[in-house]
């Protein structure tokens, strides 16, 4: 039986603050693994102007992970099409890994606003909800059963990392280098 960790995000860009949250909470809950699910179409930013491109959100992140371990990219929601809801993912996980323990990791920024979530009431029977607190953002509790990890965090965001680049400002240190290799490459964030 596995532990597995789902730690699902746009990820529009990487940035090391997601890389810290899943190495970290891998280790302290003592995780076999930590997949970083790529939202497809997220439903919550369909109004925000140019979203990168599925494909190119996840060669970021499989870029990304290379080489840390027990952290690796999933394709399961752009593998599926169409509106990403978190609780479509958390039961095809399920279906495919009945006897494994699910944990859904999120930060306690987006889990204040879980209650809005298509079908949230339902993500407790699939998965075990693990809540990372980060800085701003320390104390948004969800309206379900959950547990609480507290990480060393950055106060960084994929948002913040957009406008430095729309500023013409270096992502050295902030995105991991073969993500931010990727991203000069097809042109990406500025």
């Amino acid at each position: 039986m596995s532990r597995i960790g789902i730690f699902g995000g746009t990820f529009d860009p990487i940035h090391v603050g997601h890389l810290a949250v899943a190495v970290w909470v891998r280790a302290e809950l003592d995780l076999s693994r930590v997949e970083l699910v790529v939202a497809n179409e997220p439903w919550q930013k369909l109004d925000r102007p140019l979203l990168s491109p599925a494909q190119d959100r996840l060669a970021m992140v499989q870029a990304a992970v290379d080489g840390i371990e027990g952290v690796v990219a999933s394709s399961v929601e752009i593998d599926r099409g169409g509106l990403t809801y978190t609780v479509d993912t958390l039961a095809a996980y399920r279906a495919d890994n009945p006897d494994d323990s699910l944990f859904l990791i999120m930060g306690s920024d987006a889990a204040g606003g879980l209650d809005t979530w298509h079908r949230f009431e339902e993500i407790n029977g699939l998965a075990e909800l693990v809540v990372v607190d980060r800085p701003g953002a320390v104390g948004q509790r969800p309206p379900v059963a959950h547990r609480v990890v507290v990480c060393p965090l950055l106060d960084l965001s994929s948002t913040q990392v957009r406008e430095w680049a729309d500023a013409g400002r270096p992502l050295d240190g902030l995105v991991p280098p073969a993500a931010l290799a990727y991203c000069r490459h097809k042109g990406l964030y500025g």
